[in-house]
């Protein structure tokens, strides 16, 4: 209970900073996830961090803020929540810890200056160790972290004048969790999420198009990826008695294969301009050859392009196998993918199928293209390509 005519404690504050963001519309959606997970102060904690589940505040820095920087701290700590931000982002931390910090603070930061332009929740006293670049505005932590990278001084280290976060990350706890869970407290939070959306409809909340991104069902992108290349590669295939269909025998009926002995050339062009790391190549390769032994195609062509195609890999069947181990990725400055067509038309390349792996963020125009195209979007919800169909990849799931 909040006591009246008296200072109220670091504890009390929290509180009222809950009740007060969920009294809000625009934050109604949030409401599930607020209650997720506890709320302590801890008296050597600096600032404040959550671990995915979660938060802790430090009772120095509570009592250092006004309410409005306050509700801003709270909303702060509970999208790092709603994103999975620990759990998603894992490997970015593995690779730089204080990029993946700041990256991921940019992205909620902004995120909550733009929301509250009406003053409710502020930055005002955090500015000094917050990061919040406006630009970053609508980007995910990927694009941002590979941003940052890319502007670090030649000699690397620094914070490049971003700020070092007025939160800490508990990444280490949120590794601690066992897989089992972790995938609990992500069914947790879709669901808090789910019923907060539906209550926010009803009362008035209005629409949240990063809500409404977070619930859209996903189809398993290995799954899109076999389809469009079986049903491409397979489609306009003979006929032949020489293979029996599988799907036929098991009850006792002898019917003609649709797939051929053997079909053209396998594309894959890679985005090299900076945004995608080994393993997810590695992934994604692994996942083209097991489609490769059922399709059967004469090749697989690599092309690594960021303004121009700077390397093309060719394999044969029996070269398969080791493919991710061999391959060299070229490049590394730039994306303009409309150079990859050009480059099939100039090489005269008779490509069965084309897959382009790529983040989407692109300085051109998404080309003209003369195959059959499939584009492989990771981390980029908003990119939206003008041809061929595409198949939306998160990097943690690779």
């Amino acid at each position: 209970m909040l006591m009246l005519g008296k200072p109220l404690t670091a504890e009390q504050r929290i509180q009222k900073a809950v009740i007060d963001i969920m009294a809000k519309d625009r934050y109604r959606a949030l409401t599930g996830v607020l209650m997720i997970g506890e709320k302590r102060i801890c008296d050597h904690t600096p600032t404040a961090y959550t671990n995915g589940k979660d938060e802790v505040y430090g009772r120095a820095f509570v009592d250092s803020l006004n309410d409005a920087e306050l509700r801003f701290l709270v909303i702060h700590e509970v999208k790092h929540k709603m994103y999975k931000h620990l759990t998603t982002w894992d490997h970015l931390w593995r690779e730089d810890r204080d990029l993946a910090n700041q990256a991921c603070d940019h992205v909620i930061n902004t995120e909550t200056v733009e929301e509250n332009k009406d003053g409710f929740a502020t930055m005002t006293g955090l500015l000094t160790i917050g990061c919040c670049d406006m630009k970053y505005l609508g980007w995910d932590s990927a694009r941002v972290f590979n941003d940052l990278k890319s502007n670090q001084p030649p000699n690397g280290g620094g914070d490049g004048g971003q700020g070092d976060g007025f939160d800490e990350h508990g990444w280490e706890d949120a590794q601690e969790m066992t897989a089992e869970e972790q995938r609990e407290l992500a069914r947790a939070i879709d669901e808090a999420l789910r019923q907060g959306a539906l209550v926010a409809g009803k009362t008035g909340g209005g629409k949240d198009r990063a809500l409404e991104n977070l619930l859209t069902p996903q189809v398993p992108w290995q799954e899109t990826l076999r389809e469009f290349v079986t049903s491409t590669c397979t489609g306009s295939d003979y006929s032949t008695w020489r293979r029996p269909n599988r799907r036929y025998i098991g009850a006792g009926v002898y019917m003609p294969s649709g797939i051929s002995e053997q079909i053209g050339e396998i594309v894959v062009a890679v985005d090299t301009s900076g945004s995608i790391g080994a393993r997810a190549l590695n992934a994604f390769f692994s996942e083209i050859v097991g489609i490769a032994d059922t399709v059967h195609p004469e090749a697989i062509r690599i092309l690594y392009w960021d303004t121009s195609v700077c390397g093309d890999e060719r394999y044969e069947p029996h070269e398969f196998a080791n493919m991710a181990q061999s391959t060299k990725p070229k490049g590394g400055g730039g994306t303009a993918v409309e150079r990859v067509p050009e480059y099939l038309r100039e090489k005269q390349i008779k490509a069965q199928v084309v897959i382009v792996l790529t983040d989407g963020y692109l300085g051109g125009s998404w080309g003209q293209w003369q195959h059959p195209l499939l584009w492989a979007i990771l981390d980029n919800e908003r990119a939206t390509p003008d041809c061929g169909k595409t198949v939306r990849i998160k990097s943690h799931e690779m």
